[in-house]
């Protein structure tokens, strides 16, 4: 008889096994959110004119680069972007339990209420599922979607991305995630961007502005179909949402692929203790 501990260890390295497949198969889905400053050559012995950047939001960003102590610094990161995380993953909890109470109803003798089928059809357009004449179809798609992301592996992707909140996206844009946007003006020009591109950095105003747009560009964008079906196949197997296991859905979230997971799974590792106090 299979012990339940060696049942949950194979469908994790299965899982893991799948996200290998995935990524040798279609190499093209990797899709780069992050941009890379890089710094224009000095051409000239004459003085530049430094023109210094506001801020495009009102948020009282603290100054972490100027936190010398580096536990006393990732602390402080990590507390003063959880409050939003854990908002965004309270709204995402209420909305996937009445989906699931959907679900339940659509799979009964009973009809759905008119509440029902109006909260059906606006998270099918907030979450770009074709709305269907089958709603039992059409729950299922979204259940798909509309869920939690573990708190720590957001945390540590903001680390990452925003060298801890020093880079120039997170302090002018309140940007942690590198998330681009391509109307003008939406955001931050990123310094050495290839002529005839035309994205930008996003910038934000609120803290909860830029974890829901995040949250939302992970449960939606088809780049991160494997995350989501981890995530999917965790819930059916009743295991817990492992950020480490995630984070391999998160291979086309970079050009470094699995060099990438590799390091978010590291500063999983190595900035535990900071995350769960």
């Amino acid at each position: 008889m299979t012990s339940p501990n060696r049942t949950k260890h194979n469908t994790i390295k299965g899982l893991l096994l799948i996200a290998v497949f995935f990524m040798a198969l279609f190499p093209f889905i990797f899709i780069s959110e992050t941009e890379v400053e890089v710094s224009e050559a000095d051409v000239s012995d004459k003085p530049k004119k430094v023109t210094v950047e506001q801020p495009k939001h009102n948020v009282d960003l603290p100054n972490f680069i100027a936190i010398a102590d580096i536990n006393t610094r990732k602390q402080q990161f990590f507390d003063f972007l959880k409050p939003a995380i854990d908002a965004e993953n309270t709204k995402l909890a209420k909305l996937r339990a009445q989906l699931i109470d959907i679900s339940n109803t659509l799979s009964s003798p009973q009809t759905l209420s008119a509440e029902q089928q109006l909260s059906l059809t606006n998270l099918a357009k907030i979450y770009k599922v074709e709305i269907t004449a089958d709603a039992a179809v059409l729950s299922q798609q979204l259940l798909l979607k509309v869920d939690q992301i573990p708190r720590e592996l957001v945390l540590v992707q903001a680390a990452n991305e925003s060298a801890w909140g020093s880079s120039r996206f997170a302090r002018i844009g309140l940007n942690f995630f590198g998330m681009w946007c391509f109307k003008k003006g939406c955001g931050l020009v990123p310094n050495g961007r290839d002529s005839g591109r035309n994205h930008e950095v996003a910038a934000f105003d609120s803290l909860e502005q830029m974890v829901s747009r995040y949250f939302h560009n992970i449960n939606t964008h088809p780049a991160y179909d494997l995350f989501r079906t981890i995530r999917e196949q965790l819930r059916d197997n009743n295991l817990e949402l492992r950020p480490d296991v995630l984070a391999t859905g998160l291979l086309p979230y970079s050009e470094r692929g699995m060099d990438y997971v590799v390091e978010i799974n590291t500063m999983l590792r190595h900035n535990h203790r900071f995350i769960k106090v």
